[in-house]
């Protein structure tokens, strides 16, 4: 018997193991009837502390990485001040927020989710959005995305979502990437995705820049007054600079040219002055209308279209100062949404219950030690006073014989402050329920707005959508999957499934949509929700055609020049260009200084060979004919044609000045003189005006095909 269970022992030891035909357990062996929900105070509870099956699985998620962010890893930060211009006072009690005019500084963190630290930045991929609030009350974090909702509803899947985006265990491929098979076969038995499928799909994955996307808090939390009285809130900052995107073709070669370009971008335009802003705004619902909408407050996959309740803006966030040192500051920062001030709380939404638990977890995994806080960037500006001591890396020095409390030989110190002094205390509200592992039936539509974010985008924003799902799905290998996926797809839009199946090999088929609530022990492959019409039916906010198309402060401008361009001309476009706030950078034949007409000499930043049209917002043609001439010989002219080429598939503004005929004929720009708003002649005093003005749109998208654009 001895030598029977050491040879088991050992046997355990050294084997491999397989989850083919096996049942679901914890670490310790125990099966697992319901791996779906978290435990909870009834159905729309708050999750309980109890529930071990939960942190079990997020405490082993947490730690499977160090020092690496296991997500969100990719990521670039800067310093700069939130201004309130409109105080919330009657809502919230949040200092921060209540006094006209107040200012707090912040450190913002945006990121990519998926990829390591080493990945490309324009991967498709959603964008986190972190705000450190260094308030008089303490550190207040808003951990949002640029995308205003998420894949799940309960903080039990996120493990699993994240193990399907990430490489494949078995061979690490493909990294920052969601076209493969894990990650299509999770989502194709997750109804409850495909909103954000619609999200993630669009040009919101694959922003122009950081300074060009919105920001969310993603779930709803509360408002609560001096009075007491609570609203609900959803959290939104829009870019003055307006969101665009990039295209995908774009984004696949500026990851080869500069895959560090959108670092490299924010980093820059910080260090130019051209400081980054966004407008803050708040969607206000009060405690009674809970329950007015057609859909749950709580459920993190649904938004509350703008068409209901209106964005009121009432703040400014500005980033103007880099950090002094990469890792000491954007790596070391510390997240958490229970990093909380008086005047703001917790929904129950079950997503960000369980993130309350699992961030400062992370943050130990990760930084070493529980006095993360410590660290410079993390500090409240208010000093520290309680009873915790000790641990690995301490800095603080705390004085006295006392580290507990209730006490008598320090006086009493450090006492509990009065709620009326600033202490915090959370909403009273009444909890009761069966102790439960399910879902409220409320959490089960999950394809009507997936179907009105899909209605409200403009045509060439659809094309991108189904491109990009035709990609997608054609990386998948297993038929199967993509049949699943365009089943769920079939629930949304007809056309939509009928166009990808067709281009992926595969019928579209009717998926079982069982009606009622969502049984503890249901087939993932029939959680389909009964079809329903969202009750908005399209949104004017969730297409970027309607985005502010009014500036192009910071755009970057290509010059392209060789010798003999006209200095005048350049001279002349590039002071109008940079009192718009644009920043213009000259790219020649080889980086040797380009002679001018009138003997004086310009320095270029980049050669034809060292960068690309992608890493540019739009393109001037330098006027002068020995110029173009000289960009068209033997060693300039295939790089030459390749930058306007290029340019032009991807919709960009182009500029020919006077006398580059000969490269405009030689281009691939097949439309009429002047019937292209963004193809400028200089054949007239209005010519530069016009320029800016298509540099202000970002890009025509609604001549992709005229110019032969596959997005």
């Amino acid at each position: 018997m001895k030598e029977s269970s050491n040879s088991k022992l050992e046997q355990l030891s050294h084997s491999t193991t397989s989850n083919d035909e096996q049942a679901l357990t914890t670490n310790q062996g125990l099966k697992i009837n319901n791996n779906q929900d978290s435990l909870k105070s009834g159905e729309r509870g708050p999750s309980l502390l109890e529930d071990f099956i939960l942190r079990e699985k997020i405490t082993h998620f947490d730690h499977e990485r160090i020092p690496e962010r296991i997500v969100h890893a990719r990521g670039s930060g800067a310093h700069g001040t939130f201004r309130i211009n409109k105080s919330l006072a009657k809502y919230t009690k949040a200092k921060f927020l209540s006094e006209e005019g107040k200012e707090t500084p912040v450190f913002v963190r945006f990121s990519t989710v998926a990829g390591s630290a080493g990945s490309t930045d324009l991967a498709r991929d959603v964008r986190g959005f972190a705000i450190k609030f260094y308030t008089e009350e303490g550190n207040y974090d808003l951990v949002g995305n640029n995308i205003p909702v998420f894949f799940i509803q309960d903080a039990m899947k996120f493990p699993d979502l994240i193990h399907a985006v990430k490489p494949e265990p078995d061979n690490a491929i493909p990294q920052a990437a969601s076209a493969h098979d894990t990650f299509w076969d999770f989502i194709s038995l997750m109804p409850e995705s495909m909103h954000m499928i619609m999200w993630a799909m669009s040009d919101r994955a694959i922003p122009r820049s950081y300074r060009m996307m919105e920001g969310f808090g993603v779930h709803t939390f509360k408002f609560i007054n001096e009075e007491g009285k609570m609203h609900f809130v959803k959290f939104h900052f829009k870019p003055k600079l307006g969101v665009h995107s990039v295209a995908w073709d774009e984004a696949t070669k500026i990851s080869g040219k500069d895959s560090d370009f959108h670092r490299r971008d924010l980093w820059e335009a910080i260090e130019n002055g051209a400081f980054p802003e966004w407008d803050f705004g708040v969607q206000i619902i009060p405690e009674e209308d809970e329950h007015k909408f057609d859909f749950d407050l709580l459920d993190p996959t649904k938004l509350i279209p703008e068409e209901e309740v209106p964005v009121e803006l009432v703040g400014t966030l500005t980033l103007n100062r880099n950090p002094d040192n990469f890792f000491a500051e954007t790596e070391q920062i510390a997240f958490h949404p229970g990093h909380l001030v008086p005047g703001i709380d917790f929904t129950n939404d079950p997503l960000l219950q369980g993130r309350l638990f699992s961030y400062t977890d992370t943050q130990l995994s990760r930084l070493g030690s529980p006095n993360f806080h410590e660290i410079p960037i993390n500090r409240s500006i208010n000093t520290v006073h309680n009873n915790q001591r000790d641990g690995h890396m301490r800095q603080q020095i705390a004085k006295g014989k006392v580290s507990y409390e209730p006490n008598s030989i320090g006086g009493g110190c450090p006492f509990q402050a009065m709620m009326k002094d600033g202490g915090f205390t959370s909403q009273e509200e009444r909890v009761d329920g069966k102790k439960i592992r399910a879902r409220s039936q409320s959490f089960v539509d999950h394809y009507s707005q997936a179907k009105l974010f899909y209605n409200s985008q403009s045509v060439p924003e659809k094309t991108h959508l189904q491109n990009a799902l035709i990609f997608e799905l054609s990386k998948v290998t297993i038929p199967a999957i993509r049949e699943r996926v365009v089943g769920q797809l079939n629930f949304i839009d007809k056309e939509l499934a009928s166009l990808v199946a067709k281009k992926v090999g595969v019928n579209v088929t009717k998926l079982k949509q069982p009606n009622g609530s969502i049984p503890a022990d249901a087939d993932p492959k029939t959680l389909q929700s009964p079809e329903k019409e969202p009750s908005t039916k399209s949104s004017e906010a969730l297409s970027m055609k309607n985005t502010v198309k009014d500036t192009i402060k910071s755009r970057v401008i290509g010059f392209i020049m060789e010798n003999g361009v006209v200095a005048k001309d350049v001279n002349s476009l590039k002071s109008k260009l940079e009192k718009e706030g644009a920043v213009v950078q000259i790219i020649a034949g080889s980086l040797a200084p380009v002679k001018a007409d009138d003997g004086t000499a310009f320095e270029p930043k980049h050669s034809l060979t060292s960068t690309s049209s992608v890493c540019f917002d739009a393109l001037y043609v330098s006027s002068g004919k020995n110029s173009a001439e000289n960009l068209l010989n033997e060693d300039n002219k295939p790089g030459t044609l390749l930058f306007v080429n290029e340019a032009y598939k991807h919709c960009k503004a182009i500029y020919f000045g006077k006398e580059t005929d000969e490269i405009y004929n030689a281009s691939n720009i097949k439309n009429k003189k002047h019937e292209d708003p963004a193809i400028i002649i200089s054949d007239n005093n209005n010519s530069d005006n016009a320029f800016i003005k298509a540099v202000a749109n970002h890009r025509v998208w609604e001549l992709e095909k005229d110019r032969n654009n596959p997005a």
